[in-house]
């Protein structure tokens, strides 16, 4: 079983052909291709190649499948005895990418 780590949009992720993930929002359209930088690769015989940052050769190719937002997020914030409240909601923007290859 081989799998890699990829990075996008600040965050890490174990990535296996044919799975489907939620990243933080990408600026391509739906259907089209997006190339990502590999951290880790575990590639079964070959071993486990680290990257310093990335993995010289390796690519993820995905294809961004849908974008969306998140749930909301309540954010409470308050200072007792100061009369002070303030209530916030936040979604957060993503893109749901389909990996086809890891090459």
């Amino acid at each position: 079983m081989s799998f890699v780590i990829i990075r996008t949009g600040g965050k890490q992720f174990r990535v296996e052909e044919g799975q489907s993930i939620r990243v933080p929002l990408i600026e391509k359209q739906a259907g089209e291709t997006v190339e990502l930088e590999v951290l880790v690769a575990n590639g079964g015989e070959d071993g486990t190649k680290i990257g310093s940052p990335a993995v010289e050769g390796a690519r993820v190719t995905a294809t961004v499948v849908d974008h969306g937002r998140g749930e909301k997020l309540i954010v409470f914030k308050k200072k007792r005895r100061k009369q002070y409240k303030r209530t916030r909601g936040h979604r957060q923007n993503y893109t749901t990418l389909k990996i086809d290859s890891i090459g």
